[in-house]
């Protein structure tokens, strides 16, 4: 379970490095530098600052040296403002997300141009098979209803279907009748 009070210390950290590092410090690499996140230990001994910096690899690399080399300017302020007994010690990451999100709008690119293509060559295709493969109920007339019943065998003017079904019904009543006159013996 996350520790309600560092999180809330990493935001009192990121808000006060975010405004040093755009107001007071004058380092010219520092220029394009965004503070993306900061995470505390539980203890508040340790806080890891995230940065990115607009630019190439060349442009970040030097961001993070003038930042390290600005840490200690950056931690006395940080400890005055924070009003700890003990002020964190402060780490500078370059921050992967940029990265990670680039790879992926170029991952999501490639799989547009590979989904336009195939819609491409599907455009005057034609289906191999039926063009609606499913089978729809169709509607059924008297006369053909008629028709499909004598081929099945299922006369209806057929008697002996019916005489079977009085026969059942008949065998029916009578086992109740003699249910209820044992019922009334005993």
């Amino acid at each position: 379970m996350p520790n309600p009070r560092a999180n809330r210390v990493a935001e009192r950290i990121h808000e006060i490095v975010a405004s040093l590092v755009t107001n007071r410090l004058k380092d010219p690499r520092l220029e394009l530098v965004t503070v993306t996140d900061v995470r505390v230990t539980g203890d508040l001994q340790h806080a890891t600052v995230f940065y990115t910096a607009y630019g190439d690899e060349r442009k970040l690399r030097d961001a993070g040296r003038a930042l390290n080399r600005a840490k200690g300017n950056i931690r006395s302020h940080v400890g005055r403002q924070l009003g700890l007994r003990l002020t964190p010690t402060i780490e500078f990451t370059a921050d992967a997300l940029p990265e990670t999100a680039r790879s992926l709008e170029d991952a999501l690119a490639a799989a547009r141009h590979r989904d336009a293509e195939i819609a491409k060559s599907a455009e005057g295709a034609a289906p191999a098979g039926d063009a609606d493969p499913y089978k729809k109920p169709r509607d059924v007339e008297e006369g053909e209803a008629a028709d499909e019943a004598s081929a099945d065998g299922d006369d209806a003017s057929d008697g002996d279907a019916l005489e079977s079904g009085e026969a059942f019904e008949a065998s029916f009543e009578s086992s109740e009748n003699d249910q209820a006159e044992g019922v009334d013996e005993a």
